[in-house]
């Protein structure tokens, strides 16, 4: 996310919240323009959920993605890459609960502008 975070377990519940409300803006935004063009509301959840994972856990993810399939045959570019990381030591359980944060986002945005509208 690239955001000065704290570091720990703190750090990652404020990447969750911040997850969560990019969630809910994503849906919101693309529940806005499948209203204006008449979606249904599977593209609205789709593009919701896919644009928020993308913001939400985009570096974070891909500095995961990165240490799992470059191969660091020495411990300087070990340590060069682990310094580019913000807290390296929760980048996994980081990337996971702003997942489950992003989703959940959309999820309560979906569950609460479909209260709003009326029965069919």
């Amino acid at each position: 996310m690239n955001l000065p975070l704290h570091l720990g377990w703190l750090g990652v519940l404020e990447a969750a919240g911040i997850a969560l409300l990019v969630g809910a803006l994503c849906f919101s935004l693309f529940h806005w323009l499948g209203v204006r063009n008449r979606w249904a509301h599977g593209p609205s959840l789709g593009w919701g959920c896919l644009t928020a994972l993308a913001i939400a856990t985009g570096i974070d993810a891909w500095s995961l993605f990165y240490m799992g399939v470059v191969r660091l045959e020495s411990p300087v570019y070990a340590r060069i890459a682990l310094a580019k990381i913000h807290d390296p030591d929760f980048l996994g359980t980081r990337v996971l609960m702003s997942s489950i944060g992003a989703l959940s986002g959309v999820a309560l945005a979906w569950m609460a502008l479909h209260a709003r509208r009326p029965r069919e």
